[in-house]
């Protein structure tokens, strides 16, 4: 008998080294739109998709959009820090001054109108001053979205002047910032309470992009599209894409090493790419619909561009004041861009 034991005490060790080896992790992910808007579509799922296979099915990741592990999407941040969920979507700008830095890169005009090119440069501004603030997480990409332009009820915006007293919701503290320069009553809203506020009458519109404009059916929630002239965007948003950092710690190294050739700087690139196809997508589905679309003229856009630089200058000297070198962290996110100029892939530039 004691042969027996030994022989299956043996076999048993050797099934737990086997097990070992040829570990499974199934990682639990969430984001808080429609699954089938641009990020989801042409970023997340690809994502899963790629890491999975590189890992030959070691790893699972399940994606659950809407929030549905639970929370709103201003807490997504400290989910994926207290490993509620293994990992996720985050807008820092959803929880305003939490993360002052990082609203250098949302400035008004700060990015071009390329989301891939603006991708580049938010990782290597986040590489340069954001680590210490993400240091609880597992920093997978860094993003920046397409241009944010006016959606709202009724005709298109003409002139600074038809800012004057609409509701308009604003996803960020800077974008806030300048709508209320240019006269509108900003209210910050999620991205998933806009469509419910443009219906009940809380908001007369809003700024967000194309690519999630079909999403949160804008084309019968709104009837116009306000884009401004020349080739920097009114305002975008900055995201992360991260994991909790036990999550990641647990992994076997060869594992780590498949994430870790998934994050990155092409990595973020592909995020962007990903908002460039959907605003592409966007604009056709409100182009079929019927919706007018504009864009302000030079001269009106000029103007814009002044309160813009009215914005950034009252940020510098409210952030210098708060102990944060503001200046360097603008001049740092514009020397960014202007190095990620022209480096959009030929098809989604």
């Amino acid at each position: 008998m004691s042969f027996f034991k030994t022989a299956a005490l043996t076999a048993m060790l050797g099934l737990t080294a086997t097990t070992g080896i040829a570990q499974e992790v199934t990682l639990r992910f969430q984001h808080f739109v429609s699954p089938n808007s641009a990020n989801p579509k042409y970023f997340l799922d690809p994502w899963v998709e790629k890491v999975e296979a590189e890992s030959n099915g070691r790893i699972k990741i399940e994606i659950y959009p809407f929030m549905q592990l639970g929370g709103k999407a201003p807490a997504q941040y400290d989910l994926i820090r207290d490993g509620v969920i293994d990992g996720g979507w985050v807008i820092p700008g959803y929880t305003p001054g939490r993360f002052p830095e990082a609203e250098a890169l949302e400035l008004p005009f700060m990015v071009g109108k390329s989301a891939e090119e603006a991708s580049r440069a938010a990782w290597t501004f986040t590489q340069q001053h954001l680590m210490d603030d993400f240091a609880d997480v597992h920093l997978i990409a860094a993003h920046m979205h397409g241009p944010g332009l006016v959606h709202k009820i009724g005709p298109a915006i003409e002139t600074v002047e038809d800012f004057a007293g609409l509701k308009l919701r604003g996803p960020s503290r800077p974008a806030t910032l300048l709508l209320d320069k240019l006269g509108a009553e900003p209210i910050g809203l999620p991205v998933p309470q806009f469509p419910e506020a443009l219906s009940k009458g809380v908001v007369d519109g809003g700024v967000i992009t194309w690519e999630m404009s079909p999403s949160l059916k804008l084309d019968e929630l709104t009837d116009s599209h306000t884009d401004v002239a020349g080739d920097k965007s009114l305002y975008n948003l900055y995201f992360i894409w991260a994991m909790n950092k036990d999550s990641y710690d647990a992994l076997p190294d060869d594992l780590k090493a498949v994430i870790d050739a998934n994050s990155g700087p092409e990595t973020s690139a592909m995020a962007g790419r990903a908002h460039d196809t959907g605003d592409r997508d966007g604009r056709a589905v409100m182009e079929e619909a019927g919706n007018e679309i504009a864009t302000l003229s030079e001269a009106e856009t000029a103007r814009i561009v002044a309160l813009g630089d009215e914005v950034t200058q009252e940020w510098i000297a409210e952030m210098t004041a708060r102990g944060l070198n503001a200046a360097q962290l603008v001049e740092d996110a514009r020397s960014a861009m202007e190095a990620a100029q022209g480096t959009a892939s030929a098809t989604d530039g």
